[in-house]
């Protein structure tokens, strides 16, 4: 997410950053379209990957993943009052826009198949899209959605609709690295799990989240 001052800012910058600093290296950050993180990492353009990014099967064929370090569930958004529930017969013929390739579009294509889904390459600009018109319902992360969105001035209106969804196992969201790579994976588990233990995982939770995210 980009902070009001132009750079990049929200609750994965911060998770990275105090891994980083628990593991005394010094990180830099770059940005990427969602679609190509994977490639680019296993062409070596970075290390990791901090992004919410969902643990799944498919993805863990090419990549590595930390242990989760959040677990979210999915919410609809829409503009306050339009839709009675987020049922497919509620949303038959509306269209709903998605990241694209995630776990959440699989779960509309085979769950709402009269609606039109389309297709934003980060989640924030699920929400953009929302915003300008070219969607009737955004369906994604409940902390981006409320977060990055509805806690903003361009999301003035609009709303969660109805309840949480959860999605397949929830293997929660993890950090990515290169298939292999497993000194690196050890480094940034034991930092996670000594942030979650000194009480810092928390504290700064909290700071952005007014639920329990952690999963456990």
């Amino acid at each position: 997410m980009i902070a009001p001052d132009g750079k990049l800012g929200g609750f994965d910058i911060d998770i990275a950053n105090a891994i980083c600093a628990q593991m005394k290296a010094e990180c830099s950050f770059v940005q990427q379209e969602f679609d190509g993180m994977i490639p680019a990492l296993n062409a070596k353009k970075f290390d990791m990957i901090v992004a919410s990014m969902t643990i799944t099967e498919a993805r863990k064929k090419t990549v590595d993943f930390s242990d989760p370090y959040y677990d979210v569930p999915s919410r609809f958004v829409a503009k306050a009052g339009a839709f009675a529930d987020h049922s497919p017969a509620a949303l038959k013929g509306k269209t709903i826009v998605v990241l694209r390739n995630s776990p959440r579009a699989a779960y509309l294509a085979e769950t709402y198949k009269d609606s039109t889904i389309v297709f934003a390459g980060k989640e924030t600009e699920v929400y953009m899209e929302l915003a300008v018109g070219r969607a009737d319902v955004g369906f994604g992360s409940s902390v981006v959605s409320g977060e990055a969105f509805l806690k903003k001035p361009e999301g003035k209106g609009y709303a969660q609709l109805g309840p949480a969804i959860r999605i397949g196992a929830g293997s929660g969201v993890g950090i990515a690295m290169r298939k292999g790579d497993d000194a690196l994976r050890t480094q940034v588990n034991a930092a996670l799990a000594a942030f979650k233990a000194n009480g810092g995982y928390k504290a700064l939770a909290d700071r952005y989240f007014d639920f329990d995210i952690s999963g456990s």
